[in-house]
């Protein structure tokens, strides 16, 4: 479980991203994380893991607050968060495979990382995910060379490796055809289903939010305006989600 607590984010040139957001996620959560773009959404999400800093207010993971960890003990932390996003993140030049078990890179250190040091249960662990996605004739081809479908599925298969507590997906179907929207949402709700692990997605197609999500986090402004069950958010609703004449929960 996780707990929110009065988290804010503002940046150096002033602007507040996240204001006073308070919340609770427990394992197993399936959340679409909703709102206009510059709303917060993602900073929440890149907050939760690290890629940025909140500047007020605690995550507390397992008792303890990571948004105080440095060092070591974030990098810890952070392979129990796979973080999927919008452009894929691969390494063109690097094959399926190799992609996929960078996944792993936050259990070794740098020189091991470097040299490629993984473990014969990495290999079978990357090669089963790689498998789960359906890219397993795929295994040793470049990924510069998949269509976009299939390079968020390399990126779904590596943040999968790391064996994570928490999958945070930022915007994943953004820059792909929607025909592919629903392969990415199932299969993130497959592992989300099997693992009893938590998975926030960043998302702008509300009829994708209702069919996939269990619970709906909307922010608007850099606040968190709606906390609630998918099953009532309706049409109204939404209107003053995105219209911003919700109140505050």
């Amino acid at each position: 479980m996780i707990e929110v607590k009065n988290l804010g984010k503002t940046f150096d040139d002033g602007t507040v991203a996240l204001k006073d957001v308070n919340l609770t996620i427990p394992d197993g959560d399936f959340i679409a994380v909703i709102g206009l773009s510059g709303a917060g959404k993602s900073t929440f999400l890149r907050c939760l893991n690290r890629l940025e800093n909140p500047s007020t207010g605690e995550i507390i993971v397992d008792g303890v607050d990571v948004a105080k960890l440095r060092g070591r003990a974030l990098q810890r932390y952070r392979r129990t968060a796979g973080f999927i996003f919008q452009q894929f993140n691969l390494v063109d030049r690097l094959t399926v495979m190799e992609n996929v078990l960078t996944g792993r890179l936050g259990y070794y250190s740098t020189i091991q990382g470097v040299l490629g040091l993984y473990s014969e249960r990495d290999e079978i662990l990357a090669r089963d995910y790689i498998r789960m996605v359906g890219l397993d004739e795929k295994e040793n081809t470049r990924v510069d060379s998949l269509s976009g479908g299939q390079q968020q599925r390399v990126a779904i298969a590596r943040a999968m490796t790391q064996e994570p507590k928490l999958i945070l997906a930022d915007e994943p179907m953004a820059s792909l055809d929607p025909r592919l929207s629903d392969v990415i949402l199932g299969l993130l709700k497959d592992y989300n289903e099997k693992n009893n692990v938590a998975v926030l997605v960043n998302i702008h197609v509300i009829e994708l939010a209702k069919r996939y999500a269990k619970r709906i986090l909307a922010f608007n402004k850099g606040e968190l305006v709606f906390d609630g069950p998918v099953d009532i958010l309706d049409d109204a609703l939404e209107e003053e989600i995105y219209s911003g004449s919700l109140e505050m929960l």
